[in-house]
């Protein structure tokens, strides 16, 4: 595959017999300049171990390739690995990987494949997982960075301010967990078939310090999605919902006020510290 635009797209598919598969979401890009822009702007080094999901035909893979130590590329769909696999034949530092990255060990798998190396995602996901699988990227526990292109809305789901429309507990987690920074927007154009909606590539830092322990972390999300769990209501309401056999809606109006808060604030205005502080009296 040396030239990545409709006409080679279309006939590499042709020569494999390959159907596109709706239910997959299968859209691959077809501007070469994409993937080399998510290269450099993810800032992958020849030292990194890099995890793909999602290959499609390899354009992003080709890229990684050239930057990084070493590339390892999960394909769900059984029939794009012969074409992934012909494609890479020559090239020795990627591992080509069928599976369901939501059902495999990715700890293991990452350190089995590439041991010895710094860890980093770098991948066109699909749009049907990409809230559950940027969540176990993030609980592995073994990745320095997560630069993924998502669908835009989610994106912005992500780096969400308190008090925006777009703000939620994914919003908590993602940024409690990680420094998230808009790189670029993707316009359909660059996809073949082309998708409804706007891409956009996400780099996703993973926050080294912890400041909190398991057991509070545990606490401090069920707060959070507490807070979430019914938008329209006060902050105290919400939480009733869910605390109401350990805590009495007074109980839990005095802990809102004693933390500095007007007891009809809702949660959705609330930031990382803020939840933090609810949660440690709670």
């Amino acid at each position: 595959m040396t030239g990545y635009n409709v006409s080679g797209v279309r006939e590499l598919l042709r020569q494999h017999g390959f159907n596109l598969s709706k239910s997959m979401g299968q859209n691959f890009l077809v501007d070469a300049n994409i993937p080399e822009k998510i290269v450099k702007l993810a800032g992958i080094k020849s030292t990194y171990g890099v995890l793909e999901v999602g290959p499609g035909i390899g354009a992003l893979t080709s890229e990684l390739c050239k930057a990084a130590g070493f590339v390892t590329a999960v394909e769900l769909d059984k029939r794009l690995v012969p074409i992934l696999k012909n494609t890479f034949a020559s090239t020795q530092n990627v591992k080509i990987v069928q599976g369901d990255i939501m059902k495999l060990d990715i700890n293991r798998l990452v350190s089995e494949i590439m041991p010895d190396m710094e860890h980093h995602v770098c991948a066109n996901l699909p749009y049907n997982i990409t809230t559950p699988v940027i969540s176990a990227f993030i609980e592995a526990g073994v990745f320095s960075s997560i630069t993924v292109m998502i669908q835009k809305e989610v994106a912005q789901r992500i780096c969400a301010l308190p008090g925006s429309r777009e703000y939620g507990a994914f919003s908590v987690y993602a940024n409690y967990h990680t420094k998230p920074q808009v790189l670029f927007d993707v316009s359909p154009e660059c996809f073949f078939p082309q998708p409804k909606v706007t891409s956009t590539v996400l780099k996703m830092v993973i926050r080294k310090e912890k400041r909190l322990s398991e057991e509070e972390e545990i606490k401090f999300f069920r707060v959070v999605k507490a807070s979430f769990g019914q938008r329209r209501k006060t902050l105290v309401n919400a939480l009733y919902a869910v605390f109401e056999k350990t805590h009495s809606k007074e109980e839990l109006t005095k802990i809102i006020t004693d933390c500095g808060f007007d007891e009809r604030i809702r949660g959705e205005v609330l930031g990382i510290d803020e939840f933090m502080r609810i949660s440690s009296v709670l």
